[in-house]
């Protein structure tokens, strides 16, 4: 059996979202991420957009295989912002994203159960405005060949539909080509029969 070699992401921000309970606002906001910098400059960014929010309540996911998650209740009560908003990533089976609920608070305490329910469904609404599309995992590898081997490693490449990510073409040719992971295997094959051509796997 093949193993899984495809994931959910979203392509840009979404859209603002608003969730009104008993005059608490819970402004709701998803963004593409690929790294603990970005999770920090898109709070930032939210930060300076609402200066006077009570809360900015978040979860975040980030990698296909080695999967890290941090969910951030932001002075509300313990697990009743965070983790819902971690469930939505969860059942909108979502990675490499941020999601984040902006509260005001309206007067009304709206309790622990009330308090999941409303950041359970700003997540929720700000995944609906999301444009989520599913990306392969790819293997990265290096090619390192002479001039004369130019061709065929062309060939193989065209045949394959490859894509090439860098190229350098100094005393000797250097490709970086990206292939889906269960495709790999094969590709790695093919070219390590090659003679005179390196194939290296880059991280």
């Amino acid at each position: 059996m093949e193993e899984k070699d495809t994931f959910k992401t979203i392509v840009k921000p979404s859209e603002e979202t608003l969730f009104k309970d008993r005059n608490s606002k819970f402004f709701g906001y998803a963004f593409p991420v690929n790294s603990e910098e970005d999770i920090k400059q898109s709070l930032e960014d939210l930060k300076k957009i609402h200066p006077n929010a009570g809360h900015h309540c978040y979860a975040w996911q980030l990698g296909t295989e080695n999967i890290r998650f941090r969910a951030n209740d932001d002075g509300e009560p313990s697990n009743s912002a965070g983790q819902p908003i971690y469930g939505q990533i969860q059942a909108f089976d979502v990675t490499n994203v941020l999601i984040v609920s902006v509260r005001y608070f309206g007067g009304t305490k709206l309790g622990v159960g009330g308090l999941i329910n409303a950041y359970r469904t700003s997540a929720k609404l700000a995944l609906e405005a999301s444009e989520i599309i599913e990306k392969t995992i790819d293997v990265h590898y290096k090619l390192t060949f002479g001039y004369d081997m130019m061709n065929k490693v062309q060939q193989i490449i065209k045949k394959q539909q490859l894509e090439i990510i860098s190229q350098k073409l100094e005393l000797n040719c250097e490709y970086v080509i990206s292939v889906r992971k269960n495709d790999a295997e094969n590709l790695y094959q093919l070219i390590d029969n090659l003679y005179k051509v390196e194939i290296t796997i880059q991280n």
